[in-house]
């Protein structure tokens, strides 16, 4: 769990910290320095191998990003300042996520060709590959983006960079693909009181639960949590409504926030008939299936 206030005193990009043990999963650390063509490589790092990764054959490294069997690839790779910047106005409004790496780095050629499978199965998402090492202008753009270690994943909407990691997994980086880009899942987005009201008043008769799951931008245990919420919006669709709100997207989702006396994240509002029933705090899958079942009228035993 987090605690809200605690988030609050952070700004809007801040990379959320890795825990001790996942630092020896990132392999070839890579510092820019502030000399031009400059990099600076540390040794490489002990890791865990991705030993239960699936990736589709064919699918290229970033160091091998000509070959033939990259060409069906939807990563779209930079070269240039001037051309991140043009991919970031022309995705508008949709979730980019930006890998940037290095062509000897072992851990951007272990995680790219899960990228590579996510941008085929996730049309709304936009791709972006930047290597580092490349050229002057990818290094300047590198220094520009303030990246010091690869590889380095962030994430922007409407050209405003939202999140970022360094390091990750692949099961890190789907949740964060499917928590920030999520725009087309039963999951309803609302974005201030008035859309939590509209919902309630849509579901005020018909017996439906309203399962809301409050969170924050920048929450791990949110974004560990959220494939579970989409499984669970398709599976019981029938009887109970799934909905999410970001508290720190506007003032008007901070003021929800403190009127329902939020005070960690995530935290699951059950709501019925136009009243809230309970709540769930916390990220334990089979915790919050149980807290469902039981608001929708199903017996559970502990």
């Amino acid at each position: 769990m987090a605690t809200v206030a605690n988030f609050l005193a952070k700004p809007i990009a801040t990379v959320i910290s890795r825990p001790s043990s996942a630092v020896a999963s990132t392999s070839s650390f890579v510092f820019f320095d502030h000399k031009p063509n400059s990099l600076l490589r540390r040794k490489t790092l002990p890791r865990r191998l991705f030993s239960a990764v699936k990736v589709k054959a064919g699918a290229a490294s970033p160091g091998k990003v000509g070959s033939p069997a990259a060409k069906d690839e939807k990563v779209l790779k930079i070269h240039s300042g001037e051309e991140f910047d043009e991919a970031l106005k022309n995705a508008k409004s949709k979730l980019v996520v930006a890998e940037f790496a290095t062509s000897k780095s072992d851990q951007s050629n272990k995680i790219y060709p899960f990228m590579v499978e996510l941008s085929r199965t996730c049309n709304d998402v936009v791709f972006l590959l930047v290597m580092g090492d490349e050229s002057d202008k990818t290094r300047e753009l590198c220094r520009r983006e303030k990246i010091e270690k690869v590889p380095h994943f962030s994430f922007y909407k409407s050209m405003e960079k939202i999140h970022e990691e360094e390091g990750i997994e692949p099961d890190q980086l789907m949740g964060d693909v499917l928590y920030y880009g999520d725009n087309h899942s039963a999951v309803v987005q609302l974005h201030g009181r008035v859309d939590v009201e509209k919902l309630i008043d849509e579901n005020r008769t018909g017996g439906k639960l309203i399962v809301l799951d409050v969170g924050l931008k920048h929450c791990g245990p949110c974004v560990k949590v959220y494939p579970t919420v989409l499984k669970l919006s398709r599976s019981m669709s029938e009887t109970v409504v799934f909905a999410r709100m970001n508290g720190d997207e506007n003032d008007s989702c901070m003021e929800f926030l403190k009127d329902m006396n939020v005070i960690e994240v995530p935290t699951f509002l059950f709501i019925r008939d136009g009243e809230i029933r309970g709540r769930y705090v916390g990220s334990g899958k089979g915790e919050l299936i149980g807290e469902i079942l039981r608001y929708s009228g199903v017996r559970v035993t502990y």
